[in-house]
């Protein structure tokens, strides 16, 4: 029993750095209206400001999971809770548009390692019956994070400079992650790569890691790169498809749309004659519903199986946005109607893609180069979160919220079939039987 609660005392102080993740994503929904009075932003402003975070998320998960493998999961953790730290000092005293940016930018390149590191981390740590549900904490601390932002938005809209106070907020947090990563071990599968066979020993002592597994840890070849594998090592010979399926999945999880219901479910309910603090207490209703069935997700993942969840999520997400583009379509939307659509949209997806890109991709990648092939598809996950979040102002200035929506179901249609066909189950195989698996397959 103490074994168990050292581990998953690791996995909970690897996956707070989700936490902080989600009060960035999340507090900027409150904060947009009123940075925009402030500032007076044109529509591209806005996307600016909104996305900047998501471009330092794409240079941090490309960065962070390569050097992960040079430098130590572990190491870049903390790297990133800094990062964190300095951007919400930033974000709050940001005396005009270019400070905000530059600050967001930073806190996105902190967010955008720990995307790519903490499901490598929880993953080679925990055993496999355990290990969809571990690494389902990352997506689960997120969507904690987004609610608390949402929450912490709504109470801090009659304070002075509320919008400072509401970007701010992720620092007392960052902070105390920091603090829990200096005891963290590092990881076994790691230092086993690195030929520190005793330290692993230690490390696999100190977490409770039963004997069977760390057996299979130990005596699997193992290949040495100490400076971590090139980029251009991913598309050579076997590992080029795993990583196009990784990569291919990550797309999907952003194209769909969810980064749009984060960011601007107010002013999404806006669309509907609904009023300012009106649209932010309904987001809060977005933020429950996302936690709770990224709880769903936590409990079924190990049970029902990844590609299972993955399927009836699109599905779902399929049907809830064929009502948005409808609903949106009359020529009086109806706001409860689609603030229940929001929400079935929400519901699917905190089921599916929401938690299993992460889990899936960071169980198919070989050892040798997962943790460059998960800031590829984590890379490019932030990229595609980067260009739908940027440019939804400007579309839906454009085109109408009933066409965006449209492509947007359209899209979650091409990746029912994507998964369908193509994507493994994973559920209940160590990582090492995984990587046998696809390799011996190609």
């Amino acid at each position: 029993m103490k074994n168990k609660l050292l581990l998953f005392g690791y996995v909970f102080a690897a996956s707070f750095g989700a936490f902080v993740v989600g009060l960035n994503l999340g507090g900027i929904s409150g904060a947009l209206e009123f940075i925009t009075a402030e500032f007076g932003l044109s529509a591209m402003a806005m996307g600016l400001v909104t996305s900047a975070i998501m471009i330092g998320c794409l240079i941090g998960a490309l960065l962070g999971g390569r050097y992960s493998d040079k430098y130590g999961r572990k190491n870049m953790m903390i790297i990133s809770a800094v990062a964190l730290i300095l951007s919400a000092v930033g974000c709050a005293l940001a005396s005009n548009v270019a400070w905000l940016i530059a600050a967001r930018f930073l806190g996105g390149c902190g967010m955008g390692v720990l995307s790519a590191v903490i499901p490598i981390y929880i993953s080679e740590i925990s055993p496999a019956k355990w290990r969809g549900t571990f690494v389902s904490f990352y997506q689960l601390f997120i969507v904690i994070g987004i609610l608390a932002a949402y929450c912490a938005d709504f109470g801090m809209i009659s304070w002075a400079n509320n919008w400072r106070w509401m970007l701010g907020l992720p620092l007392l947090f960052a902070a105390g992650n920091l603090l829990m990563l200096l005891f963290l071990p590092e990881s076994p599968r790691w230092l086993i790569r690195q030929g520190e066979y005793e330290v692993a020993r230690r490390a696999i002592a100190r977490m409770g890691i039963s004997a069977e597994d760390a057996a299979v840890m130990l005596e699997t070849p193992q290949p040495s790169q100490k400076g971590g594998p090139k980029l251009s090592e991913l598309f050579r010979g076997s590992t080029a498809y795993i990583v196009l399926l990784g990569s291919l999945l990550a797309v999907f999880q952003q194209i769909t749309g969810i980064n749009v219901i984060i960011n601007y479910a107010p002013e999404i309910l806006r669309q509907t004659g609904i009023g300012g603090d009106t649209a932010l207490m309904q987001a809060i209703y977005v933020g429950i519903v996302n936690f709770l069935f990224t709880i769903v997700a936590v409990w079924l993942v190990d049970r029902l199986g990844r590609k299972k969840l993955l399927l009836w999520g699109c599905a779902g997400l399929v049907v809830s946005l064929a009502y948005l583009t409808y609903a949106f379509a009359q020529p009086q939307p109806d706001s409860i109607g689609i603030l229940i659509a929001l929400l079935v949209y929400i519901a699917f997806f905190a089921v599916s893609l929401s938690p299993l890109m992460f889990v899936v991709t960071a169980e198919i990648y070989p050892s040798a180069i997962r943790g460059t092939a998960m800031a590829l598809s984590t890379g490019i996950s932030w990229a595609c979160a980067f260009l739908v979040v940027q440019f939804f102002p400007v579309m839906l200035e454009s085109f109408g919220a009933a066409i965006v929506f449209a492509g947007f179901g359209i899209l979650c249609l091409a990746a029912w079939l994507f998964i369908y066909i193509w994507i493994p189950e994973t559920k209940g195989r160590s990582l090492e039987e995984i990587e046998k698996q696809l390799l011996k397959k190609e």
